[in-house]
């Protein structure tokens, strides 16, 4: 695999919208990142959206009293009716219970298959909606407003809806693409710095899968992103955007190369599902893993030794765990086997095979359990 291209320069203008256009590969269904401050306030991040009777802003008990009214606000320019729904905040709300809140809204206001559905929060709300919105009447459009780091450099990005199983995180989903995402970075001064820590997760996997001067930068900029420095979280932000881009305008349904945006994320699927869903972040449950799939792809001759040392130091540094809880090897294993890329019961692991590329392995069990012995407290 090649260096993901770039367009982006490391000092992006405050000023200006960045955007970045998804293209995906039957030529037809594209949409824009936009990417700058203020863009909730912006007409013009609004404008030429589809067009339907009404629309609904889907939000949860957190975000919803920040910005539910300045979107809603912005959205009646353009639709004769907005309604909100507020869902309850965390993983473990990430379920059915939670998705019939959007769709007893929809159902009770008499919603067509028009209405435009407004994700508005993090990973979890983004998620959700977009699933909603796959299957409410077969389909109807939804629009990604991204309020968390995590959520605008990854999972507002590409289409991948779902919802959890007590069994398996995000095991139950659909591929939708949203109409646009609009990722204002004043959001993430809200932000609490746990929260900010774990999108982080998600900036670094971008280095080591797709662009190793990337990684460099982040190494080299980690303190100013930490203190949220406007012009580095633009780059980091718009860089992620643009090789989450090009890799599902190649491979919308994870065929094959989209396999390797989930760089630790067998781990750490694992680490969440075992411990019960909400325990860790997202973001913390992916940083553990990238440690432990580093010191895999270290044990079975893809990367030098000191490759391992370089991902476990700018995760500490990122403020995020490198030792995950001690759950069992056996128990690891029997999680691992229900995640998406397995086949056949035998796990896949997303593995480096050189700074900037990275490629799918099997591993036999024995050596990632001593990989788990190494990266696992007691």
């Amino acid at each position: 695999m090649n260096t993901a291209p770039s367009k982006t320069s490391p000092n992006p203008s405050l000023d200006a919208v960045q955007t970045v256009p998804i293209a995906l590969d039957d030529g037809q269904r594209a949409y824009d990142i936009l990417i700058g401050s203020a863009l909730l306030d912006a007409p013009s991040s609004w404008q030429g959206l589809p067009k339907a009777a009404a629309a609904l802003i889907v939000s949860n008990e957190t975000v919803a009293p920040l910005y539910q009214e300045r979107v809603r606000a912005q959205l009646l320019a353009h639709y004769p009716r907005v309604d909100v729904v507020q869902l309850p905040d965390g993983e473990r709300f990430k379920d059915w219970d939670s998705m019939n809140l959007i769709f007893d809204q929809l159902l009770a206001s008499a919603s067509d298959r028009k209405t435009v559905l407004f994700a508005l929060g993090g990973g979890v709300i983004g998620d959700m909606t977009g699933f909603a919105a796959a299957i409410y009447m077969r389909g109807v459009p939804f629009v990604q407003v991204p309020t968390t780091l995590l959520a605008q450099v990854d999972s507002s990005v590409g289409g991948k809806t779902a919802i959890n199983h007590p069994l398996g995180k995000n095991m139950i989903g659909a591929f939708y693409q949203p109409a646009r995402v609009i990722a204002d970075l004043d959001t993430l001064d809200s932000l609490p710095q746990r929260e900010l820590c774990a999108g982080l997760a998600e900036v670094i996997k971008y280095g080591p899968i797709a662009d190793a001067g990337f990684l460099a930068w982040i190494e080299s900029n980690l303190d100013a992103l930490l203190a949220r420095d406007k012009a580095a979280l633009a780059y980091a932000v718009k860089r992620c955007c643009e090789i989450k881009a090009w890799v599902v305008g190649q491979d919308e349904r994870e065929q094959g190369l989209r396999a390797i945006l989930n760089f630790g994320h067998t781990f750490g699927h694992a680490i969440e599902t075992g411990l019960g869903y909400g325990e860790w972040l997202h973001g913390e449950a992916v940083a553990c893993g990238m440690v432990m799939a580093s010191d895999l792809s270290v044990r079975l001759g893809l990367m030098p030794a000191e490759f391992l040392p370089r991902m476990r130091q700018l995760i500490e540094r990122a403020g995020l765990p490198v030792l995950g809880p001690k759950l069992g090897a056996e128990r690891y294993l029997d999680l691992m086997r229900v995640d998406k890329k397995a086949e056949g019961g035998a796990i896949r692991f997303v593995l480096i095979e050189g700074l900037g590329r990275a490629g799918m392995h099997a591993a036999p069990d024995d050596l990632v359990a001593q990989v788990l012995a190494n990266h696992c407290v007691s």
